[in-house]
Protein backbone atom coordinates (compact mmCIF):
# COMPACT_ATOMS: atom_id res chain seq x y z
CA UNK A 1 0.00 0.00 0.00
CA UNK A 2 1.29 3.46 -1.11
CA UNK A 3 2.77 5.57 2.07
CA UNK A 4 2.82 8.78 -0.15
CA UNK A 5 0.02 12.03 0.28
CA UNK A 6 -2.57 11.72 -2.38
CA UNK A 7 -4.30 14.72 -3.51
CA UNK A 8 -8.13 14.02 -5.56
CA UNK A 9 -9.02 16.77 -7.54
CA UNK A 10 -12.72 17.44 -8.25
CA UNK A 11 -14.90 19.29 -10.78
CA UNK A 12 -18.79 19.72 -9.63
CA UNK A 13 -21.17 21.16 -11.38
CA UNK A 14 -23.81 22.58 -9.22
CA UNK A 15 -27.04 24.04 -9.59
CA UNK A 16 -26.65 27.47 -9.32
CA UNK A 17 -30.64 27.74 -7.50
CA UNK A 18 -28.69 26.15 -4.35
CA UNK A 19 -25.74 27.69 -3.88
CA UNK A 20 -26.28 28.18 -0.33
CA UNK A 21 -27.26 24.60 0.27
CA UNK A 22 -24.19 23.53 -1.67
CA UNK A 23 -21.88 25.81 0.29
CA UNK A 24 -23.24 24.16 3.52
CA UNK A 25 -23.00 20.77 1.98
CA UNK A 26 -19.13 21.28 1.24
CA UNK A 27 -18.58 22.43 4.30
CA UNK A 28 -20.35 18.84 5.82
CA UNK A 29 -18.04 17.03 3.89
CA UNK A 30 -15.10 18.80 4.93
CA UNK A 31 -15.86 18.33 8.91
CA UNK A 32 -16.35 14.53 8.18
CA UNK A 33 -13.51 13.95 6.34
CA UNK A 34 -11.25 15.87 9.04
CA UNK A 35 -12.58 13.26 11.49
CA UNK A 36 -10.45 10.51 9.55
CA UNK A 37 -6.91 9.73 10.39
CA UNK A 38 -4.62 10.70 7.46
CA UNK A 39 -6.57 13.81 6.33
CA UNK A 40 -4.01 16.27 5.70
CA UNK A 41 -6.77 19.09 4.52
CA UNK A 42 -8.96 20.05 2.09
CA UNK A 43 -10.18 23.37 -0.28
CA UNK A 44 -13.06 24.45 -2.49
CA UNK A 45 -13.58 27.24 -4.95
CA UNK A 46 -15.90 28.67 -6.76
CA UNK A 47 -15.20 29.33 -10.75
CA UNK A 48 -16.90 32.41 -10.44
CA UNK A 49 -19.70 34.34 -8.79
CA UNK A 50 -22.78 33.11 -11.15
CA UNK A 51 -20.69 30.13 -12.24
CA UNK A 52 -21.90 26.47 -11.70
CA UNK A 53 -18.27 24.98 -11.60
CA UNK A 54 -17.17 24.06 -8.17
CA UNK A 55 -13.69 23.39 -7.92
CA UNK A 56 -12.65 20.74 -4.85
CA UNK A 57 -9.36 19.21 -3.75
CA UNK A 58 -8.82 17.17 -0.52
CA UNK A 59 -5.43 15.17 0.34
CA UNK A 60 -4.62 12.03 2.67
CA UNK A 61 -1.78 10.75 4.13
CA UNK A 62 -1.57 7.82 2.05
CA UNK A 63 -3.71 5.17 -0.03
CA UNK A 64 -4.77 3.44 2.66
CA UNK A 65 -6.57 6.39 4.66
CA UNK A 66 -7.91 8.09 1.56
CA UNK A 67 -9.61 4.45 0.79
CA UNK A 68 -11.27 4.44 4.45
CA UNK A 69 -12.48 8.07 3.71
CA UNK A 70 -13.83 7.00 0.29
CA UNK A 71 -15.39 3.90 1.69
CA UNK A 72 -17.01 5.14 4.89
CA UNK A 73 -20.53 5.19 5.30
CA UNK A 74 -20.51 8.91 6.37
CA UNK A 75 -18.91 9.53 2.77
CA UNK A 76 -21.89 7.66 1.15
CA UNK A 77 -24.68 9.34 3.22
CA UNK A 78 -22.78 13.21 2.41
CA UNK A 79 -22.90 12.13 -1.22
CA UNK A 80 -26.41 11.24 -1.15
CA UNK A 81 -27.36 14.55 0.46
CA UNK A 82 -25.92 15.98 -2.55
CA UNK A 83 -27.82 14.35 -5.51
CA UNK A 84 -30.41 17.02 -5.31
CA UNK A 85 -28.13 20.01 -6.83
CA UNK A 86 -25.05 18.12 -7.74
CA UNK A 87 -25.24 18.06 -11.68
CA UNK A 88 -21.98 16.09 -12.80
CA UNK A 89 -18.81 15.46 -11.00
CA UNK A 90 -15.06 14.34 -12.81
CA UNK A 91 -11.91 13.58 -10.55
CA UNK A 92 -8.56 12.90 -10.74
CA UNK A 93 -5.90 11.26 -8.63
CA UNK A 94 -2.38 12.44 -8.16
CA UNK A 95 -0.65 9.02 -7.30
CA UNK A 96 2.29 6.85 -9.43
CA UNK A 97 5.09 8.56 -11.38
CA UNK A 98 2.70 11.84 -11.89
CA UNK A 99 3.30 12.33 -8.06
CA UNK A 100 6.55 12.99 -8.80
CA UNK A 101 6.15 15.76 -11.18
CA UNK A 102 3.32 17.26 -8.65
CA UNK A 103 4.18 21.04 -6.85
CA UNK A 104 6.05 20.76 -3.76
CA UNK A 105 3.99 20.36 -0.42
CA UNK A 106 4.81 23.79 0.43
CA UNK A 107 3.72 25.75 -2.66
CA UNK A 108 0.98 27.75 -2.85
CA UNK A 109 -2.04 25.31 -2.53
CA UNK A 110 -4.05 26.03 0.85
CA UNK A 111 -6.54 24.42 2.16
CA UNK A 112 -9.58 25.81 2.97
CA UNK A 113 -10.69 26.22 6.87
CA UNK A 114 -13.18 24.22 8.30
CA UNK A 115 -14.70 26.50 9.78
CA UNK A 116 -14.32 29.52 7.74
CA UNK A 117 -14.87 27.77 4.57
CA UNK A 118 -12.35 30.36 3.75
CA UNK A 119 -11.79 30.11 -0.21
CA UNK A 120 -8.62 29.29 -2.26
CA UNK A 121 -7.34 29.02 -6.09
CA UNK A 122 -7.73 24.57 -6.06
CA UNK A 123 -6.95 23.90 -9.43
CA UNK A 124 -3.79 21.42 -9.41
CA UNK A 125 -1.28 22.43 -12.01
CA UNK A 126 -1.27 19.92 -15.44
CA UNK A 127 1.05 16.95 -15.10
CA UNK A 128 4.12 18.05 -17.13
CA UNK A 129 3.75 16.43 -20.86
CA UNK A 130 4.90 13.12 -20.89
CA UNK A 131 8.19 13.23 -23.29
CA UNK A 132 9.21 15.63 -20.32
CA UNK A 133 8.71 13.07 -17.53
CA UNK A 134 10.44 10.47 -19.81
CA UNK A 135 13.05 12.97 -20.14
CA UNK A 136 13.64 13.53 -16.29
CA UNK A 137 13.33 10.01 -15.21
CA UNK A 138 16.10 8.85 -17.97
CA UNK A 139 18.09 11.72 -16.62
CA UNK A 140 18.36 10.26 -13.17
CA UNK A 141 18.16 6.71 -14.41
CA UNK A 142 21.06 6.82 -16.59
CA UNK A 143 23.64 8.24 -14.24
CA UNK A 144 22.52 5.92 -11.21
CA UNK A 145 22.46 2.79 -13.51
CA UNK A 146 25.38 3.31 -14.96
CA UNK A 147 27.23 4.08 -11.96
CA UNK A 148 25.94 1.03 -9.98
CA UNK A 149 26.62 -1.21 -12.80
CA UNK A 150 30.49 0.32 -12.99
CA UNK A 151 30.71 -0.73 -9.16
CA UNK A 152 29.19 -4.03 -8.91
CA UNK A 153 31.40 -5.32 -11.67
CA UNK A 154 34.53 -4.31 -10.90
CA UNK A 155 33.59 -5.48 -6.94
CA UNK A 156 31.58 -8.54 -6.99
CA UNK A 157 32.89 -11.48 -8.37
CA UNK A 158 31.35 -13.36 -10.70
CA UNK A 159 28.89 -10.41 -11.38
CA UNK A 160 29.42 -10.73 -15.45
CA UNK A 161 28.95 -14.49 -15.75
CA UNK A 162 25.37 -14.03 -13.72
CA UNK A 163 22.33 -14.73 -16.44
CA UNK A 164 20.68 -11.51 -17.71
CA UNK A 165 17.73 -12.32 -15.61
CA UNK A 166 19.62 -12.00 -12.31
CA UNK A 167 21.26 -8.92 -12.98
CA UNK A 168 18.33 -7.21 -13.92
CA UNK A 169 16.90 -8.59 -10.65
CA UNK A 170 19.81 -7.24 -8.39
CA UNK A 171 19.90 -4.33 -9.98
CA UNK A 172 15.73 -3.04 -10.07
CA UNK A 173 15.56 -4.01 -6.71
CA UNK A 174 18.57 -1.83 -5.23
CA UNK A 175 17.31 0.85 -7.95
CA UNK A 176 14.27 1.05 -7.62
CA UNK A 177 14.06 2.49 -4.12
CA UNK A 178 16.89 4.74 -4.51
CA UNK A 179 15.34 6.08 -7.55
CA UNK A 180 11.90 6.85 -5.91
CA UNK A 181 13.17 8.10 -2.44
CA UNK A 182 16.11 10.12 -3.77
CA UNK A 183 17.12 10.77 -6.96
CA UNK A 184 13.95 11.60 -8.76
CA UNK A 185 12.59 14.16 -6.22
CA UNK A 186 15.78 15.79 -6.25
CA UNK A 187 15.98 16.16 -10.25
CA UNK A 188 12.33 17.10 -10.59
CA UNK A 189 13.15 19.64 -8.07
CA UNK A 190 16.25 20.52 -10.06
CA UNK A 191 13.91 20.97 -13.28
CA UNK A 192 10.80 22.41 -11.62
CA UNK A 193 11.12 25.54 -13.85
CA UNK A 194 11.27 23.68 -16.67
CA UNK A 195 8.83 20.86 -16.00
CA UNK A 196 6.06 23.47 -15.05
CA UNK A 197 7.41 27.20 -16.42
CA UNK A 198 3.59 28.45 -15.78
CA UNK A 199 3.30 27.07 -12.51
Amino acid sequence: MATDPITVSIRREVDPAHIAEATAWVQTGVNLANKYPGFLGSGWVRAGERSQVWHMLYRFASEETLEAWERSSERSWWLSMGEGFVKSERSRRRTGIEGWFDEPATGSVPAADATTGAEADLELPPAPPRWKQAVTIWLGFFPVNLVFTLLVTAFVPGWNELAVVWKVLATTLVLTPIMTYWVLPFVTRTLRSWLAPHA
